[in-house]
């Protein structure tokens, strides 16, 4: 009886020690005729390191263990917060640019997690968006192999699903500049994020050059598949916010306007102080917002 226990306990520890070190199982994907990406997402594992600590707020690094590498994030979040946001910033954002507003939105009763995206030049390692990147993914498009665009919208589902099982509360995609980019696309692909925050940020305009080039068929759909404009509308019934500067020098308001109108209800363009990017006068209006929805009711 001892032998048969004991043989049971290994048994059982060979299990977990297989479930931790196992290697991922592979993400799939479809691009039905009009461009719309569909996403299995495999499963990826997860470690925390807690950096701080208050009565505010927690600080901590989580790590993704996903089948094509880590992807690294930090989470600020209150101890039970009323909703949880992932973030994507733009092109070269860093993390210490945001110590304060994760202090933000803590305060006000939100979590926030800040997502270093494949590529972006922080801890996770990647090719930018730019034309490498948009030939390497048409090339394992066109082979049937996961491309690194596809990769960075499971990574932003599994940080949506970490948050809704962490705190069980609605979680939305927010994302600044080229990070609005693959935010709305996540949120057109994944129907559990609650809503969409775009700031200072528009189509990619890929597909709109490919069709002036007189270029059809698999790279149309590439194209359409990347692209903000082809997920926006489906959103709806969850909310759409879009913030714009109207001295933006990057991405033009325009850009953005054009971006929301084919956005379906309810939908909220707001404009904004600044220039380009996410700013403390777009954490006040976000959270403004919010606080419609979430304030506690006497």
């Amino acid at each position: 009886m001892r032998n048969e226990i004991a043989i049971a306990a290994l048994l059982f520890i060979l299990v977990m020690l297989a479930g931790c070190s196992g290697t991922p199982g592979k993400s799939t994907y479809s691009v039905d005729d009009d461009g719309v990406l569909s996403l299995t997402c495999a499963p990826a594992t997860v470690s925390e390191e807690i950096l701080f600590s208050n009565e505010t707020y927690t600080k901590s690094r989580i790590v993704f263990h996903t089948e094509d590498g880590d992807i690294v994030s930090y989470l600020g979040a209150p101890q039970q917060p009323a909703a949880a946001v992932v973030y994507v910033p733009g092109a070269g954002e860093k993390l210490a640019g945001h110590e304060e507003r994760m202090a933000c939105f803590a305060s006000a009763g939100y979590a926030f997690l800040f997502v270093d995206t494949r590529g972006n030049g922080g801890e996770t390692t990647g090719i930018p968006f730019g034309q490498q990147l948009i030939q390497q993914d048409y090339a394992k498009f066109e082979s049937g192999d996961m491309p690194q665009y596809y990769l960075s919208i499971c990574d932003l589902i599994s940080a949506r699903k970490l948050l809704a099982e962490q705190y069980n509360v609605s979680v939305y995609s927010m994302g600044s500049s080229n990070g609005g980019r693959y935010a709305a696309v996540a949120a057109g692909v994944d129907p559990d994020f609650a809503g969409y925050v775009g700031i200072s940020t528009s189509d990619w305009g890929l597909y709109d050059s490919l069709i002036e080039q007189g270029y059809t068929g698999d790279s149309l759909r590439f194209a359409a598949s990347i692209e903000p404009s082809t997920y926006i509308g489906r959103i709806s019934p969850r909310p759409v916010w879009i913030f714009h500067a109207k001295a933006d020098p990057i991405i033009s308001f325009e850009s953005g306007e054009q971006l929301f109108e084919q956005a379906q209800d309810p939908k909220t363009f707001v404009e904004f102080f600044g220039n380009h990017g996410i700013n403390s006068d777009v954490d006040e209006k976000v959270i403004a917002q919010w606080a419609q929805i979430y304030a506690p009711r006497g």
